[in-house]
Formats: C-alpha cells, structure tokens, sequence
C-alpha cells in the first residue's frame, strides 16, 4: 500500500488549508483511514479516522468543530480539512492505513504511512 499525502504549507493562524492523501495497493474502499500529526520534539498523535463507508469519523478533542476528515472513494482519497487553523496546529501531517478495516485512534492500528506534509501555522 502506498500513501501519497500533499496540500500543506504555510497558513495565518485562522486560515484554512485542505491535505489529500490517495491511496494505491489494494482495495481502498473497504478500509478505514486516519490522519495524524508529528510537532517537533512531540510524539506522533491521532487527529482523525473515518471509516470506510465515511459515514462514521472521530476526531481528537484538539481538532473537534475545526477539523474535517472525508474521502472519496472513486478517487482512493481522503482529505482532512483544516479551518480556524491556530499555531499550534503546526506538525508534519501523516496519513494512514490500518491493517484491517475499522477505525482507529491509535497507532499501533495502523500499518502503512505516507510521507507527511507539513503545516505551518503563523501567529
């Protein structure tokens, strides 16, 4: 499985920004996906899932009512949709693949990994 995430760069602190991460290897849309985000000095740490029908997400607390994850399964992607951006939304931004179907807030969950996009948040 191969991630391909893109859609970051550098944003004013309450601008928005749009990542898309497509997906190839196998079938994508009977998977769950996720994004996560890795600040420097910090442990990686869980944003969103969706699963894969889309009709089911979850979200860290951290991102909740600013954040919104999608996919279009057509297109083997998803995105994450990022508004009312704050500095310290700033990290590389990773998307992921779990192993199996479901959906996943935790790591250990997930198999495969883009590349990472970062996202720069100034004040």
């Amino acid at each position: 499985v191969q991630l391909q995430a893109s859609g970051g760069g550098l944003v004013q602190a309450g601008g928005s920004l749009r990542l898309s991460c497509v997906a190839s290897g196998r079938t994508f849309s009977t998977y769950g996906m996720g994004w996560f985000r890795q600040a420097p000095g910090k442990e990686r740490e869980f944003v969103a899932a969706i699963s894969w029908t889309g009709a089911g997400t979850v979200y860290a607390d951290s991102v909740k009512g600013r954040f919104t994850i999608s996919r279009d399964n057509a297109k083997n992607t998803v995105y994450l949709q990022m508004n009312s951006l704050k500095p310290e939304d700033t990290a590389v931004y990773y998307c992921a693949a779990p192993e199996y179907s479901g959906v996943y807030r935790y790591t250990k969950h997930y198999k495969y990994w883009g590349q990472g996009t970062q996202v720069t948040v100034s004040s």
